[in-house]
């Protein structure tokens, strides 16, 4: 007679073994069903706007915002010239005061 070990044991193989058949069997079927089912085919066209631009077009575009920003640069550059020439004056006449027309007295 066999042991309960013995006997715990060959039930766990049997069922190892039976748990091995249904999952071979169940990938055998999901394969058959991936294999057999064709999914519909459907081509695919890439989206051409109907107004589309022409190259020429494009480069015309691109060149007329270049522009812009290099007159935009150009202008800015003006400016902030300007504004510190202001400045620079605006210091020196401030120091001029100081030092020439401010008197000197009024250190105690």
């Amino acid at each position: 007679m066999k042991s309960e070990e013995e006997r715990r044991q060959e039930l766990e193989q049997r069922e190892r073994l039976l748990r091995e058949r249904e999952v071979e069997l169940r990938l055998r079927e999901i394969e058959a069903d991936v294999h057999n089912s064709q999914a519909p085919f459907h081509q695919t066209v890439k989206h051409q706007p109907e107004n589309s631009q022409k190259p020429w077009v494009k480069k015309a575009i691109l060149a007329g915002k270049l522009f812009a920003l290099g007159v935009a640069a150009l202008v800015a550059v003006r400016i902030a010239s300007a504004i510190a020439g202001v400045i620079i004056l605006a210091a020196l006449v401030w120091m001029s005061y100081k030092l020439f027309f401010e008197s000197p007295s009024k250190n105690p």
